[in-house]
């Protein structure tokens, strides 16, 4: 198989890129390329979804410029943007991410879509955190050409990018998808297919032991946290990280890890009683901290 020499040379993102989906991860992957000198086209559900993302990415990109991280002007880079409602609209892109909530069907679904609306050369990527990317390449017409990009929240200022590939990607595709990172300014990690892979699998069980140090009293979220953050030098402690990613998501995440991988992970009960109250975390105003 040829892979166009624009995608292995180091570091290079594709010259257009899609995105499937704009909410918060979304947004943020399209903000990452755009700023790299991608033309980026976000794919949303509908006309209303479509104008947020929008929205959401001029919003991040504005921010940016103004803290004089992006040197580019707004109109220059937004003249590289669209937003659309018909994956058709992917039809040029050498690389599209998908971006939807981590539910094992619908990403399949998804990428299902993307695939029939992309060239034979073009490659897809799945933003999944812990799904299975060989069980969701397995219904592809061409599996060999998808590969897991774990982006992390927020993404612009994340530094990592986990590079998850499966028995059935392509060879090439290690040093491709690497390539790509090293292109948006971020450090690429290259794992192979496994529940949680490394990110996810390492701060899920953190996040998890926290949380049972709180519901058994030994001590304050806050102390729990400065443990981390002080002692072992983590920028956010365990339970502010999980207000970041989202309680529902982090339960997710356990609930899958725990089927595949036993019962150290298991989620405790006060996650599953604060996702039941709808305290999700930042994006609700409550979590393990207040943000209201």
């Amino acid at each position: 198989m040829t892979v166009p020499t624009s995608l292995t040379e180091t570091p290079s993102v594709p010259k257009r890129v899609g995105v499937l989906g704009g909410g918060r991860m979304g947004a943020g992957i399209a903000h990452a390329f755009l700023v790299s000198g991608a033309e980026v086209t976000v794919v949303e559900r509908d006309a209303a979804a479509a104008a947020a993302a929008l929205d959401r990415v001029t919003r991040t990109l504005a921010k940016a410029i103004e803290r004089a991280s992006v040197s580019e002007d707004l109109d220059s880079i937004l003249g590289r943007f669209e937003v659309s409602t018909d994956a058709a609209d992917f039809g040029s892109a050498g690389l599209v991410v998908e971006a939807v909530p981590e539910d094992f069907n619908l990403k399949q679904s998804a990428l299902l879509n993307v695939e029939r609306n992309l060239g034979a050369d073009a490659w897809i990527a799945t933003n999944t955190s812990s799904l299975s990317v060989t069980k969701l390449a397995a219904t592809l017409g061409r599996p060999e050409r998808l590969c897991g990009l774990h982006f992390f929240n927020p993404v612009p200022a994340s530094a990592l990018v986990e590079v998850v590939l499966g028995p059935q990607s392509a060879p090439e595709l290690a040093d491709a998808a690497s390539g790509w990172v090293r292109g948006l300014g971020k450090t690429p990690i290259v794992v192979n297919d496994a529940p949680g892979f490394a990110s996810s699998r390492l701060g899920v069980a953190l996040a998890l032991e926290a949380m049972r140090m709180l519901e058994e009293g030994v001590a304050s979220a806050q102390d729990i946290d400065a443990a981390m953050e002080l002692g072992y030098r983590h920028a956010s402690g365990p339970l502010r990280t999980t207000d970041i990613v989202g309680l529902d998501v982090r339960l997710g995440i356990a609930e899958y890890l725990h089927e595949t991988l036993g019962e150290r992970f298991a989620p405790p009960q006060i996650l599953r009683d604060m996702v039941a109250r709808g305290e999700l975390g930042r994006k609700s105003g409550k979590g393990f901290y207040d943000y209201s």
